[in-house]
């Protein structure tokens, strides 16, 4: 069996483990998350590194949420200076910019994504979210994150600080293959974490439709009427999240 085929095998194994053992939890982050869009509120996504790519997943995409605040910093991300991303995601001092720049509050949701969860963006932000009454669901490696020390001044790790934890399943180090020269490559955390957010985003709709209210999300602006139909959401939303504006 090629490598393509092991990863493939690997990661729908993968895939329906964590589907079985994270049913419950996704539920309850799809009714927190509907909750929060009933009552007028913003649903945030946080992330470092590779995981600011699940903040983005569930961020102004077709048949996405259309309420939802992405957390961005270059920083923190990888398209301007990948190491240097990896050395300011330690650095507590960012944190109070981006809660200025992104205030949560009670109410809102934060979706936290980190592997390891021990960095200290990705923990003092949720903590204070917490702190000022938001929810926060954590989507981690609950193996990587257990092996591993905090690296952060409160000493926790991202599980420790969310009141709704989502396991990806992922290994420590986040590979899905050993490669005949011991290399371990095939992450599998973007992979799983984007479904995860994406079935928790069907069961969010799915809880509004039950409940007879609406929750709002974006059609493809690639087909008829697509344009004519998100000009509306981006009229109503562009002034309260900045990445719309």
């Amino acid at each position: 069996m090629s490598a393509v085929q092991t990863y493939f095998e690997n990661l729908n194994l993968l895939l329906v483990r964590v589907l079985a053992s994270q049913a419950e939890n996704m539920e309850r982050a799809a009714k927190a998350i509907a909750g929060c869009l009933k009552s007028g509120h913003m649903v945030y996504t946080l992330g470092t590194g590779h995981g600011h790519l699940l903040a983005l997943e569930v961020f102004y995409r077709a048949g996405g949420m259309a309420r939802v605040c992405p957390i961005l910093d270059e920083r923190l991300m990888l398209h301007v200076n990948a190491a240097e991303s990896s050395l300011w995601e330690r650095r507590e001092e960012i944190v109070p910019e981006l809660l200025e720049r992104y205030p949560i509050g009670a109410g809102d949701v934060l979706i936290a994504s980190s592997n390891s969860g021990r960095n200290a963006a990705a923990v003092l932000y949720p903590m204070e979210a917490k702190r000022r009454g938001a929810a926060v669901i954590a989507l981690t490696s609950m193996q990587h994150s257990g092996s591993v020390t905090p690296r952060n001044s409160a000493g926790v790790r991202l599980f420790e600080t969310a009141d709704i934890v989502l396991d990806n399943g992922g290994v420590p180090g986040d590979a899905a293959l050993t490669m005949a020269d011991g290399m371990a490559v095939g992450p599998t955390s973007t992979a799983v974490g984007a479904a995860m957010l994406q079935a928790i985003a069907c069961r969010v709709k799915e809880i509004s439709l039950e409940e007879g209210w609406e929750a709002e999300f974006f059609k493809s602006s690639n087909i008829d009427g697509g344009d004519e139909y998100n000009a509306a959401l981006l009229e109503k939303y562009g002034r309260m999240i900045p990445a719309l504006a």
